[in-house]
């Protein structure tokens, strides 16, 4: 178990801090490593009845009042028995007030109160308050928003999720209580815990209990699939994560050689091996561009290719309407994807965080900058998979160089990527490659993207189902192709504005340039920019 929190949490108590507000909804894990600290030896203190016996430990609720946790109810240190036990917060903040030694109280639930204006008052008091004696509340607050008047006077503190080493502790002491055998070498055992991570404490003893019980008490690599269901659950209760699944890989993306030779060079910069080569893990990347491009399918890539845990941020999810709800949804995000770290965050339609512009209430903008602070200042190794697709609606802080190792535009296929996607798209509904021509497939679907080359097969396989269930043809494709009009022709003004940023030289092409299609693709894209040009001056007359 890390010792990190416990150093953070004494260094509070020692630094005066009387009230401290422990961000967690581990409310039992966060009294057992407060009584670890609370344990520990004092200083000589003439003001201290328990010279160095510790700290006392008492909590707080509103059903069950006082209760002494350390040292042991006998000692009576805190006769909790003796004091009023009132169901009243305010009431609970004057016992505190009168105790005359040292000792650290958990305040359990006590968010629900600290609104009411006697209550807050009391606590701002008692957070003022030069306390000689070394007294500290501790409240305990799962992620509810902390009063204004109160963010200066008291500390915070985040409580993270279990680590390998806590989970570790977890799984031996359920070996040593209820006889479970484990069946794991260390590398299967290393394996097991990472699929742990991200599960509460309470949580991982219910999963691990839950796989002993299916396997007649032996837990083996076989649960590690358990595991990792559990946790798809749990990740998704913070209402903008997803644990996405992956099972793609690079065959499945057709063209973008340059930025999968991008990906592969870092495939295992997450590795002990890159450690011990002092190499610094990769921070990000950007994927800029067209619509249908395969930014998306990508993402999902690096996921499977990497073997790291992919998780999926929602970024619209993000905003509720209670003041503050936002942030909290934010930081909890956050916390989850550096607790499953390494992995891989995806964050799609990066843009969407900006679409409301000022008219929210600044709070896109206080999103966006918890975003951004948290990628610069990260440690955790996440890699940050960044996907847009307009970036009229992005600010310049965010790509700049610090937040993502590379910036990469992904432009029209050229004629090779596009024969490559239709031998994926084909394979992909378990057709054979040598009963089409992909030659003048590729030539005649100039200026369509991935996604349209596969709506243009579905199409045709849905003509030739009509046509009494024949085999598709490469004519089929072709007529469908004739049908569709793609986005690079519907929408060319925003295409054009897209184009620019390659141009300009802000983002690196993931494509490696087609020779033979390099000037009839700049003339038309220029006719882009110029009619796109047009029209936004046309707007403005």
């Amino acid at each position: 178990m890390s010792k990190d929190i416990d150093l953070e949490i004494e260094k509070m108590i020692r630094a005066n801090y009387n009230v401290v507000v422990m961000m967690t909804s581990e409310e039992g894990r966060a009294i057992s490593i407060i009584n670890r600290v609370c344990e520990t030896k004092l200083d000589k203190d003439p003001n201290d009845k328990r010279v160095g016996k510790g700290r006392l430990l008492a909590s707080w609720d509103l059903a069950d009042g006082f209760k002494q946790i350390y040292p042991s109810k006998e000692d009576h240190v805190f006769d909790a028995e003796g004091v009023t036990q009132k169901a009243d917060p305010l009431n609970a903040l004057q016992v505190i007030d009168k105790y005359k030694a040292a000792g650290v109280f958990v305040l359990k639930d006590f968010h629900e109160f600290w609104e009411q204006p006697a209550t807050k008052r009391k606590l701002r008091n008692l957070a003022q308050k030069l306390d000689p004696l070394g007294k500290c509340i501790i409240i305990t607050n799962p992620g509810k928003r902390i009063p204004d008047e109160l963010k200066d006077d008291v500390g915070v503190i985040d409580l993270p999720m279990p680590r390998e080493a806590e989970l570790n502790e977890i799984l031996e002491n359920l070996t040593r209580t209820v006889d479970i055998k484990v069946d794991l070498d260390e590398e299967q055992k290393r394996r097991f815990l990472q699929a742990a991570l991200g599960l509460t404490s309470q949580h991982a003893k219910r999963v691990l209990t839950k796989a002993a019980v299916v396997s007649k008490a032996r837990i083996n690599e076989s649960h590690i699939k358990l595991i990792t269901e559990e946790k798809r659950q749990v990740i998704r209760q913070s209402e903008a994560l997803e644990f996405f699944p992956v099972s793609e890989t690079m065959d499945d993306i057709g063209g973008l050689e340059q930025l999968k030779e991008w990906l592969q060079i870092r495939q295992g910069a997450f590795s002990e091996e890159a450690r011990s080569f002092q190499l610094p893990p990769p921070k990000g990347v950007a994927l800029i561009g067209i619509p249908g491009t395969g930014k998306s399918l990508t993402a999902k890539t690096i996921g499977a290719i990497w073997r790291l845990p992919l998780l999926k941020m929602d970024v619209g999810a993000l905003f509720g309407g209670i003041v503050g709800e936002s942030e909290e949804r934010t930081r909890r995000a956050l916390n989850v994807a550096e607790t499953v770290a390494p992995c891989i965050l995806w964050i799609d339609e990066i843009e969407k965080a900006f679409a409301q512009g000022g008219l929210d209430g600044g709070t896109s903008a206080r999103v966006f900058g918890s975003i951004l602070t948290w990628m610069q200042d990260k440690v955790a190794p996440v890699f940050v998979v960044a996907t847009a697709n307009n970036i009229a609606q992005l600010p310049p802080e965010l790509l700049r160089k610090g937040r993502f190792d590379e910036v990469f535009f992904l432009d029209l296929p050229t004629e090779e990527e596009r024969k490559q996607i239709f031998a994926v798209q084909l394979q992909k509904v378990k057709r054979p490659l040598h009963a089409y021509d992909l030659d003048i497939l590729a030539k005649e679907s100039e200026f369509f993207v991935g996604a349209e080359i596969e709506n243009a097969i579905i199409d045709a396989m849905y003509q030739a189902f009509y046509d009494g269930q024949r085999p598709m043809v490469t004519d089929d494709i072709l007529r469908s192709l004739e049908k569709l009009i793609p986005l690079a022709e519907s929408q060319r003004e925003v295409v054009g504005r897209l184009r620019s940023w390659l141009r300009e030289g802000r983002a690196i092409s993931a494509s490696y340039p087609d020779k033979k299609q390099a000037l009839s693709k700049a003339v038309h894209l220029e006719k882009l920019d110029i009619m796109g040009e047009e029209e936004e001056q046309s707007t403005v007359v």
